[in-house]
């Protein structure tokens, strides 16, 4: 494996429409546990079902160790005329060295079907271009979610395919759909 570092936190907010992107801090744990009462966020990451506010507060200190262990940036998703929390996304950088990376996006229940997630998606990708030798960036989506692939659709992600039994998601192996994007050119 090829030892690397990340670049810089950004010096100024990705941002893209109506949202920008912030780094994760104590002040998300009512997001947090906002984002924890969707049956599937905790099928899909680390934050319980339900959290209290413990247990919302270690996952925002999870979300940021993201970059200092190399993981990637991990963002708060805020809508920029208010600076209300809406969300959490993140880049993933563990296959930087080859050129790739993958994302994610969730958005609290409350603030959902207002393109916010496209939004975030379109600020997160701008921002993965500005990172030397990153040329792509993939999105995994089950089948089913519809919302999300309308969301990576919206955001210029290209459906690539369907990899079959790909991931395993709350003890079950589940087909997951890839989106992509390559960096113009």
């Amino acid at each position: 494996m090829t030892s690397f570092s990340l670049p810089p936190w950004p010096s100024t907010r990705p941002a893209y429409g109506r949202v920008e992107l912030r780094a994760v801090t104590e002040r998300d744990t009512g997001m947090a546990r906002e984002l924890s009462t969707d049956p599937y966020v905790p099928q899909v990451g680390s934050l319980p079902a339900n959290a209290n506010e413990d247990e919302a507060l270690a996952w925002v200190e999870r979300q940021q160790g993201r970059y200092v262990e190399l993981a990637g940036f991990s963002f708060t998703i805020v809508e920029a005329s208010t600076e209300k929390p809406v969300g959490h996304c993140g880049l993933w950088l563990k296959e930087l060295g080859e050129g790739r990376a993958t994302a994610g996006y969730l958005i609290v229940p409350s603030a959902r079907r207002r393109g916010l997630a496209a939004d975030a998606l379109l600020a997160l990708t701008v921002f993965g271009w500005t990172v030397p030798g990153l040329f792509r960036i993939s999105l995994y989506i089950e089948p089913w979610n519809v919302g999300s692939t309308r969301t990576a659709e919206r955001a210029g992600y290209a459906h690539e395919g369907l990899l079959r039994s790909y991931q395993e998601i709350a003890g079950q192996r589940r087909d997951m759909l890839l989106y992509a994007a390559v960096r113009p050119a």
